[in-house]
Formats: C-alpha cells, sequence, structure tokens
C-alpha cells in the first residue's frame, strides 16, 4: 500500500477535530487518500480544494503529480489518461468548468474509470454569477456520474472518502458535491480520521485493466456501431443501478470507523409527519431549524433530506413519504420549460411505491447563491397545511 508521506509535519494517526471549511475538507480527505494524479485548473468556488491540495504538495505531504492544465476539458483529459494508464486520478470542477468538461465527461462513465471528481456547486452564466446553486451538476447529472450531496463541511470530508472507495469498487465515476461558498468557503467543525485509518478503509488501487500492463494488453475507446453501441449503453445502466446497494454497504462499513451514519437520505422528523419537505445540500441545515420550530408549536412536519440522487433511490424514496398528506421539494435548480429535476424524481418515486393520492408541491429557492431564510422554510410548510398546492412552480425570493 502506498503510504503517506510525512516529511515536514507530524500528523497524528487519531481523530482530530479542527476547522476547516468544505473545500478543505476536500482537499484533507484526498490528502489522506494520496491519489496517483490530480489534474487541476482553477474556478470559483472549487479552487479552494486545489489551492490547498499543492500546498500539501508542497509542504511534501503528498508525492501526487500534479498536472496543471490550459482548461477543464483539458483537466478531465488528462485524468481520464492517468486513469486508464492504471493510476488513482482525481480532479475538481464547478459551473463553466463541469460544462467545459461536459464532452468528456460520457467519456469515463462509458469507460468505466472510476474518477472522483469534486464539485463546488455553482450557477451558470449568463449572467455572470459566481455563487452557489445546484444548475451546475443538474446540467449534467445523467451522463452516467454517480452524484452525492453534502450538507456540511464534514460530508465533503467523509463523501469524498466514501466516493473514492463507492468509484473503484463499482467501477464508476463519482462526484462528491458541496455547495459553492455556503458549503466550500463556510468554516465549520470538521472530525478527520486518522491517515492509516483512511489508508486501510479505501486500500491499494487494483486497475482491473490499465494500458500501460503490456503482459495483457487492451484497447479502450474503440469504435461501436448500431447494435452494438445500444447493448454497451443498456450494460452500462445495469452496472450503474448496482451503485445503490454498493454504497449502502460502503456507507455502513465507514460508520463503523466514523461513527457517523450515511445513508441513501435522512430523515428528519418524518416519521409520524404529515407535510414533509425534500431537498438537498446546504440549506437542508435551516430547513431543519424550521421544523424544529414548527413542531415545538405542535405542527407535525419533517424534511427528508437527499444524499445519493444519482441513482436516485426511488423506491425507497416512495416509501419513506408514502405515509405523508402532502409533499414540497425545493429545488435549487431550474429546468426552463418544465419542472426541476428532484421534484419531477420525487414524483416518480410517489408513482413506483404505487401512491397517486399524495399531492406534491414545487419550489424553487437560492438560485445565484440569493439566501433563503427560515421564514421561507416556514410559509413552504403553511401553504401545504393549508392546501395551497397547485400546477406550477413557486420561487422563494
Amino acid at each position: 500500500m502506498k503510504k503517506i508521506p510525512n516529511t515536514k509535519y507530524q500528523i497524528p494517526n487519531t481523530k482530530r477535530v479542527l476547522a476547516l471549511n468544505g473545500g478543505y475538507a476536500m482537499a484533507e480527505a484526498l490528502r489522506q487518500i494520496h491519489p496517483d494524479v490530480m489534474a487541476v485548473y482553477p474556478i470559483t468556488p472549487q479552487t479552494t480544494i486545489i489551492e490547498t491540495y499543492a500546498k500539501f504538495k508542497a509542504d511534501g505531504l503528498v508525492d501526487t503529480e500534479i498536472i496543471q492544465v490550459e482548461s477543464e476539458h483539458s483537466a478531465m483529459s488528462a485524468t481520464i489518461g492517468a486513469c486508464s494508464a492504471g493510476a488513482r486520478a482525481v480532479t475538481a470542477s464547478s459551473s463553466q468548468g463541469l460544462l467545459h468538461m461536459a464532452e468528456t465527461l460520457p467519456v469515463v462513465s462509458g469507460l468505466g474509470l472510476p474518477i472522483v471528481m469534486c464539485v463546488s456547486s455553482r450557477a451558470l452564466s449568463a449572467p455572470l454569477n459566481i455563487h452557489g446553486e445546484h444548475g451546475d451538476v443538474m446540467a449534467i447529472r445523467d451522463l452516467g456520474w454517480v452524484q452525492i450531496f453534502g450538507e456540511q463541511a464534514q460530508d465533503a470530508y467523509d463523501n469524498t472518502i466514501i466516493a473514492l472507495r463507492l468509484a473503484e469498487m463499482a467501477g464508476v465515476p463519482v462526484m462528491p458535491i458541496m455547495d459553492g461558498f455556503h458549503t466550500s468557503h463556510t468554516t465549520e467543525r470538521v472530525e478527520v480520521l486518522g491517515d492509516e485509518i483512511i489508508q486501510s478503509f479505501v486500500g491499494q488501487f487494483k486497475p482491473e485493466n490499465a494500458l500501460v500492463d503490456q503482459k495483457n494488453p487492451i484497447t479502450i475507446g474503440t469504435l461501436a456501431l448500431q447494435n452494438t453501441y445500444f447493448d454497451f449503453k443498456i450494460d452500462q445502466e445495469k452496472a450503474f443501478l448496482k451503485v445503490k446497494t454498493l454504497y449502502k454497504k460502503i456507507c455502513a462499513e465507514y460508520g463503523k470507523i466514523s461513527g457517523r451514519k450515511h445513508s441513501l437520505f435522512e430523515e428528519y422528523k418524518t416519521k409520524d409527519a404529515d407535510f414533509v419537505i425534500v431537498m438537498m445540500g446546504a440549506t437542508v441545515g435551516t430547513a431543519k431549524d424550521a421544523v424544529d420550530k414548527l413542531r415545538a408549536d405542535g405542527k407535525k412536519v419533517g424534511l427528508l433530506k437527499i444524499n445519493l440522487f444519482r441513482p436516485f433511490p426511488y423506491k425507497e424514496v416512495g416509501a419513506a413519504l408514502a405515509h405523508t398528506k402532502s409533499i414540497a421539494v425545493l429545488d435549487r435548480a431550474m429546468a426552463f420549460g418544465s419542472f426541476p429535476p428532484l421534484y419531477q424524481d420525487i414524483v416518480t418515486s410517489m408513482q413506483s411505491a404505487g401512491s397517486r393520492k399524495h399531492d406534491v408541491a414545487s419550489y424553487v429557492y437560492g438560485i445565484g447563491g440569493r439566501d433563503t431564510m427560515q421564514s421561507h422554510i416556514v410559509s413552504v410548510f403553511r401553504d401545504l397545511e393549508e392546501g395551497e398546492i397547485n400546477n406550477k412552480i413557486k420561487y422563494l425570493t
């Protein structure tokens, strides 16, 4: 197993509680994972990840080969090359950078390369906006990458480690996602596990195939015409759907070493709730406070936070929400000319659970980094209680 260098600082191999922002937390997880190659290109607000990791390299804490490239497209292309050659390879991006990578992202998933890309989600131009929302990751959500959303800096750390293990066990690319600025640049309490604990958890990377393995020569990225291409895509979907079970297993194993629970979704006071909000990302914390406030007033309300967004756990979500009277789905992204993505998935979840009686309301919030207050969340619950549900999207402005 590749050991982590420790030439300048003595880092204790025990749990530590640190004050970290989300970007540093992801970089710290990557330091402990110790990838062979990291291709980097800066873009706000993910730059904190690669800046921090570059400092680790300068300080002698890692010997990762950091490749500074000329664009996000090149960053993913270099990562593809490194991973295809048999290296444990990672990168990071955000916003326009993700869209610049869009040509290469289905290449990664189609080849089954276990690449981890840390994402700090951000608004898309135009007009220019550098603040947090989910528009970028929603734009590329169906290109065959696993997407895991986090609420806090602790999730940013944990999800990066879980993502690496999942990618290499399932043979799929994974994006651990945090909200730009709200998580990436906010300093919070983060419990960091010991280096050897993480090294043992992720294990040594053993690529199934590698272009530099001269004893077992392979070709990748070959031409597939009509009939074979369709078959490849069906097989890719079958493999992708197995991720959910493996994700649950890995989360359970990680829980044993960390003491923290990760799952497909988190149910917050939903067991007896008549009215439930479904959402994901950093604003979940504000929504939990609103739920607590309304519970103190005797209101039976709850919140369901989605963690694994792709592949989406339709059956499990539908079962968890089956007992409710009505549901509100809060998306931090827009889908022009259609209902937003998470809303559509929740409606499908209710149908897959055999439930056609539920009213499901759609709300959009936090676009371009606009603040979402407790009062906004309370107003959503008020709408549900009063039956103010129609076939239109409401905007929490």
